[in-house]
């Protein structure tokens, strides 16, 4: 099964473990192993793999890593890229943080009583 926008988190969990599974099982690899390599508990690779539950974020790198899947991790979160015009916009300064974005359209400013109606 392919992975689609309109899945479920739920879906999405127990496809991500299938995957892990199957990556597993190509590795000769008992769950007991994985866990080991991986620095987790056995309970935990089991979960994963079920897709029942989500676990940390580190425990997934860690079984990530022992299965050797970590390069990939790039293609999930691709380094985020700028315009060469941004770039001559900022001159060497790095983002801080992102703007609250500007007013829409027929939006308009909430009226308050220390300015004229």
């Amino acid at each position: 099964m392919k992975i689609d926008p309109t899945m479920t988190d739920e879906a999405l969990l127990k496809l991500v473990g299938e995957r892990l599974a199957g990556l597993r099982l190509e590795r000769n690899l008992t769950q007991g192993q994985l866990a080991q390599q991986a620095g987790l508990g056995l309970r935990t690779v089991q979960r994963l793999e079920l897709g029942a539950a989500a676990i940390r974020l580190s425990g997934f790198i860690r079984v990530c890593r022992a299965l050797g899947l970590v390069e990939n991790l790039e293609m999930l979160i691709p380094e985020p890229t700028v315009s060469p015009m941004a770039q001559l916009k900022q001159q060497g300064r790095t983002r801080q943080r992102a703007s609250g974005g500007k007013a829409q359209f027929g939006e308009t400013k909430k009226w308050t009583w220390d300015e004229p109606a």
